[in-house]
């Protein structure tokens, strides 16, 4: 694979193209050990050398990282008024990244950060049936008939009721006079505030809510909120299958 020297270094977080153009004229890159200024020589990221200031710039197609959303941060690549789980990820390279689906601002956990389309469309595509597991607080007492409910469908206003989601009760207790439910669940679908309009069709309320898997890519308990890592090698083969 051969690609211009300015897309190369663009692509490896060296800024915008006509940034990476001044950095060629100002001869801070060499390939091969040769200095460069014309921004059009062709590289192969596999056989040749590039070097910034001396360091190496290293080409990656493809960058995954695993992010625990905090709340308060949006899922989109760049907003105007709000901070972004992009702005989160300080040492990418590509600037082609995105959030593979979204979760609401207020909603935390996994969330897979990535510039792989076929990846992303493999996990989100209604027809590959991807569960995700979310756990919950919910004000309410749920109860077995809920269980069965989210089984069999819900109606939530929408065109069809939701497909079969499995919902597990952790445990009810109380806290002042009113009762709450801790609750993990997984669905299928990734509807506009799904789980929330699923449990007020139920005449309940969830007050807190955290994504915990996609398929079988599992949120690392080590990463807290805000927190991320670059995916393992086995994790990535996990989710391109």
């Amino acid at each position: 694979m051969q690609l211009r020297l300015d897309k190369f270094l663009a692509d490896t977080g060296y800024g915008t193209r006509s940034a990476v153009k001044d950095m060629l004229k100002q001869g801070r890159v060499t390939v091969d050990g040769a200095f460069v200024k014309k921004p059009d020589i062709k590289v192969d990221p596999e056989k040749n050398v590039v070097l910034v200031d001396g360091k190496e710039a290293s080409y990656e197609s493809f960058e995954y990282y695993m992010l625990n959303k905090p709340a308060g941060v949006v899922s989109a690549t760049e907003d105007k008024f709000q901070k972004t789980v992009l702005d989160l990820i300080k040492d990418k390279k590509r600037r082609d990244l995105f959030p593979v689906g979204r979760l609401d601002k207020d909603t935390e956990g996994l969330l897979l950060i990535t510039n792989d389309g076929i990846t992303c469309n493999k996990l989100l595509a209604p027809l590959k049936h991807v569960g995700k597991k979310y756990e919950a607080i919910i004000k309410g007492r749920v109860t077995e008939a809920d269980v069965l409910a989210f089984k069999e469908g819900l109606d939530i206003g929408d065109d069809k009721p939701t497909k079969e989601a499995v919902l597990n009760i952790r445990r009810n207790y109380e806290e002042g006079d009113e009762d709450f439910s801790e609750i993990d669940v997984v669905i299928t679908e990734g509807r506009y505030h799904q789980i929330k309009r699923m449990f007020e069709a139920r005449g309940m309320e969830v007050v807190y809510l955290k994504r915990l898997s996609m398929g079988k890519l599992v949120l690392d308990d080590t990463l807290k909120p805000g927190e991320y890592r670059k995916l393992s090698e086995k994790e990535i083969e996990l989710i391109i299958r």
